[in-house]
């Protein structure tokens, strides 16, 4: 089971509590119906798929709500950080020292 962190809540809990909401830090469209449908299917489908420390976008679904972002290792699954959206993005050479 993973437990994630939620920044708004201070709280760590099961995954359960918590939706997947994408790659973070991606240029999200404003108006989807004045996009094109490879802009659209760009935008839905083309993710990074990153083998190591991913930023991605959660949210606590049976708590506040809100939308957060959180750095995880994709090999190993270990959240690394959680911050507040809106935040900027933390260093990943910091995170990731003890990982090497």
């Amino acid at each position: 089971m993973l437990l994630i962190h939620c920044p708004y809540c201070n709280e760590t809990l099961p995954e359960v509590e918590f939706a997947y909401a994408s790659e973070a830090h991606i240029a999200r469209p404003t108006r989807p119906s004045e996009t094109t449908d490879e802009d659209w299917a760009e935008f839905l489908f083309m993710r990074s798929n990153v083998k190591g420390p991913l930023y991605e976008r959660w949210r606590h679904v049976h708590g506040c709500g809100r939308f957060f972002n959180a750095v995880r290792d994709t090999v190993t699954d270990k959240f690394l950080t959680t911050y507040k959206a809106g935040e900027p993005r933390p260093d990943l050479s910091s995170l990731t020292e003890g990982l090497k």
